[in-house]
């Protein structure tokens, strides 16, 4: 009997600790199929989700959690607390923008008008009038007039990168920032948590322990309640200093961009140096974006508005804490008011439904439609994704062409040599749903005839794409390429 009871007790607890683990299992799949029924707006994504975490025990609901989470709040607005822009102040300076606007460029279209007052409902922000931009190719361009920047501040230089490589481009921008702190000067640097990882050589070693310097990392990889969003990554690349000189654009910080010390794989990029206005616009989305990293914080003494150029430039501030998808929105509302010609460089082209109906719709309406992509991207699976895609774009009459390498990672849209759209975010759905982004949106006819060129440029070494060429690839090859396509939404 003895035996019996003790084989017995053996076989009892296995069975207690089944049931607890089936009882977990469980209620990690209601629950997490809850959320995502809850939460997610897209019918399909809903779906989807709901059958991953319902059908896949453990595995599903872990996957949700951790690349299904697409929403964070960002309550750190302290900028906005600070008041630059009342609602009357913003009402103000949007009537006068659009008044100046109108005066310089008295043939512009009422479609144009429509735009602005469409992107000001909603990214919430005036058009600032009296701003320069200046282009910069690559780092042999960027790394220089930042570092020059950096040298000149007095009071305060604010960076935010999602790449911040310890490398020779890296190091000598750390150097300037480290010469900064130790003249007093207030030095804030933050990282992607997961950007800066990327590389063997991180930046850490060079930037912490400095004098004056503070160096942060935005949702690092650790335990916490925001382990799960790991899927959300701070993609902007903006330095501000003084509050008077801003840098915006799409290059990160590493070697592959200078050109000059001949990397082993280089990267074309397009970067812009910015005066005016908008440099205010630049430090209200780095005191958010740290303050949601480091909680309520203190900050120096911002200087007047000063004017210094006569560019018109909107800041659109766009990520998984916005209401809607700001960027998408102003895009599809650009493509809408085309009537000649819309240029787009991308280094990652997976559009969404509706950018590719309202493509489609701007070429039936006789507007030329070129986009530029790489011959091949540094992410195949994202290059396999876009070609499954093209063969329905390239049939309804948009161009699209392969540049040769070195490979472009350059972001640019220009519609009728007259309006621009730049900045860190790509045309693929991690950048319009996921990640966090900042674009300028630039109505300078100057620097948009400088833009059309560079891109016409671009365009005369390139090849295009034709749709038999896609569809004759082997089936295997088409397989692959559809497959990947599956994985569009987090690519």
């Amino acid at each position: 009997m003895g035996r019996l009871f003790c084989f017995r007790n053996i076989a009892v607890v296995p069975s207690f600790l089944l049931i607890a683990v089936l009882v977990i299992a469980a209620a990690m799949a209601v629950g997490s199929a809850g959320h995502a029924l809850l939460h997610k707006r897209d019918p399909r994504a809903q779906f989807s989700w709901l059958l991953t975490c319902l059908l896949v025990p453990v595995i599903g609901p872990m996957f949700y959690w951790g690349f299904g989470i697409n929403r964070v709040e960002t309550r750190a607005r302290q900028w906005q607390a600070r008041g630059l822009f009342s609602r009357g102040r913003l009402l103000e300076a949007h009537q006068r923008s659009v008044a100046e606007l109108r005066d310089s460029h008295p043939d512009m279209e009422e479609p144009m008008l429509a735009l602005l007052q469409l992107s000001r409902r909603v990214t919430g922000k005036p058009l600032l009038t009296h701003n320069c931009v200046e282009l910069l190719h690559n780092g042999d361009d960027a790394y220089p007039a930042m570092i020059s920047a950096i040298d000149a501040a007095k009071n305060y230089v604010f960076l935010m990168s999602y790449l911040f490589v310890g490398d020779i481009a890296g190091r000598a921008i750390a150097e300037a920032l480290v010469r900064a702190g130790a003249r007093g000067v207030d030095v804030r640097v933050l990282v992607d948590g997961i950007g800066s990882h990327v590389g063997r050589k991180h930046i850490r070693k060079h930037l912490e322990g400095k004098p004056g310097v503070r160096l942060e990392h935005f949702l690092p990889l650790r335990l916490g309640r925001r382990m799960f969003l790991l899927n959300l990554r701070n993609h902007r690349k903006i330095l501000i200093v003084d509050g008077k000189k801003g840098f915006t654009g799409g290059i990160n910080i590493a070697g592959d961009n200078l050109h000059s010390s001949k990397p082993k794989h280089p990267i074309q990029d397009l970067h812009f140096a910015m005066e005016g206005p908008i440099v205010h616009t630049l430090e209200e989305v780095f005191s958010e974006d740290w303050c949601f990293r480091v909680g309520k914080d203190t900050w120096p003494e911002t200087p007047p508005v000063v004017a210094a150029g006569n560019a018109l430039c909107r800041g659109i501030k766009d990520g998984p804490n916005e209401d809607f998808e700001t960027l998408q929105w102003i895009l599809i509302g650009a493509l809408a008011c085309s009537r000649e010609s819309v240029r787009i460089l991308t280094p990652y082209f997976i559009p969404s439904r509706e950018l590719v109906s309202a493509l489609r719709a701007a070429v039936l309406r006789g507007v030329s439609v070129q986009i530029i992509l790489p011959i091949e991207s540094n992410l195949p699976v994202v290059d396999w994704a876009c070609n499954a895609m093209l063969p329905e774009i390239i049939d309804h009459g948009i161009q699209v062409f392969r540049q040769p390498a070195p490979f472009s990672h350059s972001k640019l849209i220009v519609i009728d040599d007259f309006y621009l759209n730049v900045g860190s975010a790509n045309l693929d759905p991690r950048s319009l749903r996921l990640n966090f982004e900042f674009n300028v949106e630039i109505y300078d006819p100057e620097l948009a005839k400088t833009l059309s060129e560079h891109h016409q440029e671009v365009l005369a070494k390139s090849t295009l794409v034709k749709a038999e060429e896609l569809r004759g690839r082997s089936l295997a090859i088409r397989l692959r390429n559809s497959a990947a396509k599956l994985l569009s939404p987090y690519l």
